[in-house]
């Protein structure tokens, strides 16, 4: 789009997420549109890259009615990982490193190899090496966690940080597993893989192919986030939190108080 600044887009989320304070929504304001919206993610992402961090896969945002509803947008949408995003399992994170961080539970999966160009959609999810459960911690750098599809995009799609759980092999099916977020040993959210378009495997083929749109091939040993099974759940300080996939076992983290 002419006369978006989009460098310039990317330093003001930039900053909003290093002293942890929101941002007002920009799409409007500056008449930012889906493709654009990208450009200000790849920008926003690179100054990670220029300070040292490294990608490590990508994730999808917006892949269950629940999430769509939940923030007012109805498109799949994709963001960028990087290795500083990484949080052990089991790990701390402090609250207060983010402006208003909440947690989802989702499935991870292992890149084994390099899809092809031109590969049938359909064949991706051979190129998968593992899966394993998985926490995203999310945080809109914008004031009130409200935004606009541009808005959210730019933003890339309010990554923060991430949890994954032990990895195993592909089981027959991953379509209708059943999946709880818990909070302090008390259930917060009960779902199902469904909720991720159905089956997280679309959201691997969607993924592939949204992001090969603008040039963005996934590597061998990436990691693919699917996108949430549940809404998110508020992260307080103290709080323990636990995603349990059927099947799959369980992904933790801690927040510091």
């Amino acid at each position: 789009m002419i006369g978006v600044d989009t460098a310039g887009i990317a330093a003001k989320l930039g900053a909003a997420a290093d002293t942890a304070t929101p941002v007002s929504q920009l799409a409007a304001e500056v008449g930012l549109d889906v493709p654009t919206a990208y450009g200000v993610q790849a920008a926003l992402v690179q100054r990670r890259l220029d300070s040292g961090e490294r990608l490590v896969g990508l994730k999808m945002g917006l892949t269950s009615k629940a999430k769509m509803a939940q923030v007012g947008v109805d498109e799949v949408i994709w963001g960028r990982l990087t290795d500083a995003m990484r949080v052990p399992d089991g790990g701390t994170v402090d609250p207060a490193a983010y402006i208003h961080p909440r947690v989802e539970p989702e499935v991870a999966f292992l890149l084994d190899r390099l899809p092809e160009p031109g590969e049938p959609v359909g064949d991706f999810a051979s190129a998968v090496r593992a899966v394993a459960p998985a926490i995203e911690l999310i945080d809109s750098r914008y004031a009130d966690f409200r935004f606009s599809l541009p808005d959210v995009i730019a933003d890339n799609t309010s990554a923060a940080a991430f949890v994954i759980g032990p990895w195993s092999p592909v089981p027959a099916g991953l379509d209708n597993l059943g999946v709880l977020l818990e909070v302090d040993g008390r259930v917060a959210q009960v779902g199902s893989t469904a909720a991720i378009l159905g089956d997280p495997r679309r959201a691997l083929d969607e993924g592939i192919r949204l992001a090969g749109r603008y040039g963005v091939r996934m590597q061998s040993g990436w990691v693919f986030l699917a996108g949430a099974a549940t809404a998110a759940v508020p992260l307080r300080p103290g709080a323990h939190v636990r995603a349990v996939v059927e099947k799959l076992g369980t992904a933790s983290l801690r927040a510091s108080s």
